[in-house]
């Protein structure tokens, strides 16, 4: 028996690859993505204060050499992790992204700054309860020690037992459209 098409997981990964390569390539050919073409090539333009600075965190977090730009094999990394991460990755990665200031801890600004955001750049629906409010509740329920501040240990054991936080959190990476957006140019490559 065996796989009657002769292609393996490797070889369908090594096409992915290449298509990834080839889109990058066709949209920065310098091979190096700046702050305002990473916020061009996903279409996040115009956004108020707390979304662009999300974002440009989120661009500061993929940068993980942290040379001001982001290199293929950095936007590949980032890409398997948001597409195929596990969930403990994809904490850890969150947990750095709202790590603004980077100290090890996500503080009360911190996080209010990131609901703020992740509500602006998702369309600032009818929330039942103020951004300030959701945060509070946040760390009432998973700020343990109460000293706070979030460990990592803390916020990835609250994420994980609060549905509502976690889906918060899904939503503040909701890279379906870029997915979308990445598979409908295949086609044009």
């Amino acid at each position: 028996m065996g796989n009657s098409t002769g292609c393996t997981v490797d070889d369908l990964q090594a096409v992915e690859m290449h298509l990834w390569y080839k889109k990058f390539m066709r949209e920065c050919p310098s091979g190096q993505l700046t702050l305002h073409e990473f916020k061009q090539f996903f279409g996040l333009r115009g956004l108020d204060p707390e979304a662009n600075a999300y974002i440009e965190q989120m661009f500061r977090t993929f940068d993980m050499n942290k040379d001001g730009y982001i290199d293929f094999m950095e936007y590949v990394a980032a890409l398997n992790l948001v597409m195929r991460g596990k969930m403990e990755h994809k904490l850890r990665w969150y947990f750095k992204l709202y790590d603004v200031d980077g100290n090890g801890c996500i503080d009360r600004h911190e996080l209010l700054n990131i609901i703020k955001a992740i509500r602006a750049i998702n369309g600032n629906e009818n929330h039942e309860i103020t951004a300030e409010d959701y945060t509070n509740r946040v760390f009432d329920k998973i700020d343990i020690n109460g000293d706070g501040e979030l460990s990592l240990e803390e916020f990835v054991a609250g994420v994980r037992s609060d549905e509502d936080f976690m889906e918060v959190m899904i939503k503040s990476l909701d890279l379906s459209h870029i997915v979308a957006m990445i598979h409908s140019r295949r086609n044009s490559v």
